[in-house]
């Protein structure tokens, strides 16, 4: 073979290879003009989860600018800077830190900018041995912290959840014990000390704590330093499955001056029957409805006045206290609804289309629902920072249109905005708010809270003893 007949075959080869199909990415199926992969609403349910990879935390990083109430106007560089940090925290957490792990320059430019971070990645994966779990762990790691980069209560990133072998409708897992302190308790409002509120059932039930036990120290850390909740302490009381380590907690009963140490470890049990019902309705002296609400579930609103309806039949009621104490949340148009039964031709919560910081973006008014009868009773909402979203639309309504008034603490200010599912190519789920609540006052609630008209906090002692102050200023104001 001569010289010259090489080298044209050297070049055809490198043409060839130059030129071939490069194996594909693991990509999602759909993707913009533009080639930035996109998301879409789930379709029933999806199949089972995928290891999630570095295309994954692209699609996640483009469905936020596309769909999150502030992406046109987010600087997606604070997304970018909040993955890479959690990715080389995650290398250095394995013992896997390599030089190439620097962070690139951010220009501005959402798709330039991703393209750099993307090189970087891979470059820097691309060194470690070929170990699925902990590319897993590194990808799952950056995704993870986009998100939260958002720091909206309402933008999470979901896994499918997996029950117990052997659970059924009803059963509960985890120590058996909820706290007057939640599992996302903002470190900013919690205020000590962290005790025992209800023992549904379960490990704490079976070792005998009580309601009013101050809990001093979670797995030998406390649960507030420097007058701050201790967030990763206050979690591990509210376990979720898989999680299965055992939970070693140091107790006061302050009526009797007993220290004590008891060490649960979570399981399946069967709460308290009266625990899991959506509304709690009850007949109390001089004609008071009582009725807990544990949710905006669907037909929580129907519930919640039916319940009224039985115990208004052949008496008179004065009036209803309304316990909304707990409440997670749930559907806005339940609480529309609810809201409805005590005033017509309102406007309930505004949900505006980008950051109220802005001023962008037009506001859409949230409206009573006229059709439903009125209830034409006092009412006094109860309140705590366990009441969120759905429940601090109904409760910031209440107090902006004088519908009543609010007694207790201060609800937990987590309603960023109704939020959607989308769908990931691994077959996780990533929620967004589409739009930013704003009350009736157009005042923001999220991260503020709405507060009592009169502040009644529970106490250890209040627990302990069974009673329950709120209540009884309630019922006070009902009788003046």
């Amino acid at each position: 073979m001569t010289a010259k007949s090489t080298v044209a075959g050297l070049v055809l080869l490198l043409t060839v290879a130059c030129t071939a199909t490069t194996p594909p990415r693991t990509q999602p199926a759909t993707a913009t003009a533009a080639g930035s992969p996109v998301c879409a609403e789930p379709r029933g349910n999806p199949p089972p989860e995928s290891p999630t990879t570095i295309d994954v935390v692209e699609q996640a990083y483009f469905c936020i600018l596309a769909n999150y109430y502030s992406g046109a106007t987010l600087d997606a560089r604070s997304l970018l800077t909040a993955g890479f940090a959690a990715f080389v925290q995650e290398l250095n957490r394995g013992g896997r830190d390599v030089p190439e792990a620097t962070m690139p320059a951010f220009t501005g430019d959402r798709t330039t900018d991703w393209a750099a971070f993307e090189t970087v990645y891979r470059r820097v994966t691309g060194r470690l041995p070929d170990d699925a779990e902990l590319q897993g762990k590194l990808a799952a790691a950056t995704l993870q912290a986009v998100v939260a980069a958002l720091d909206d209560d309402h933008a999470r990133w979901n896994h499918a959840g997996r029950r117990p072998p052997d659970s059924y409708d009803g059963d509960q897992y985890g120590l058996g014990l909820h706290a007057n302190i939640g599992r996302t308790a903002n470190p900013g409002t919690a205020l000590p000390p962290l005790f025992v509120t209800t023992v549904p059932g379960g490990p704490a039930k079976e070792a005998g704590l009580r309601p009013g036990d101050v809990i001093e120290s979670i797995n030998g850390s406390a649960p507030f330093a420097g007058g701050e909740v201790t967030p990763a302490a206050v979690a591990a009381l509210y376990p979720h499955y898989p999680e299965a380590g055992a939970v070693r907690l140091r107790m006061l009963r302050q009526k009797t001056g007993r220290h004590w140490t008891v060490t649960l470890k979570p399981r399946l049990y069967r709460p308290d029957p009266a625990t899991l019902q959506v509304v709690t309705p009850t007949l109390l002296g001089d004609g008071i409805a009582y009725v807990r609400l544990s949710g905006f579930a669907p037909d929580a609103a129907d519930r919640v006045f039916h319940a009224i309806s039985r115990l208004r039949a052949g008496r008179t009621l004065t009036g209803v206290v309304l316990d909304l104490r707990g409440n997670g949340g749930g559907s806005p148009d339940e609480a529309i609804r609810l809201l409805s039964g005590f005033a017509h031709g309102k406007v309930t919560a505004y949900q505006c289309a980008a950051s109220p910081n802005t001023g962008d973006g037009a506001c859409d008014p949230m409206r009573t629902d006229d059709s439903v009868p009125l209830l034409g009773l006092p009412l006094v909402v109860l309140t705590d920072r366990g009441c969120a979203s759905a429940c601090e639309h109904f409760s910031s309504a209440v107090k902006d249109l004088r519908l009543g008034q609010l007694v207790g603490t201060r609800t937990a200010g987590a309603v960023s905005g109704p939020a959607r599912p989308y769908l990931l190519g691994d077959n996780t789920t990533l929620t967004l708010p589409s739009t930013h609540h704003l009350a009736p006052g157009r005042e923001v609630i999220d991260r503020v809270g709405v507060a009592p008209d009169h502040y009644v906090p529970l106490t250890p002692q209040d627990a302990a003893a069974g009673r329950d102050p709120a209540l009884g200023e309630a019922l006070n104001l009902l009788h003046t």
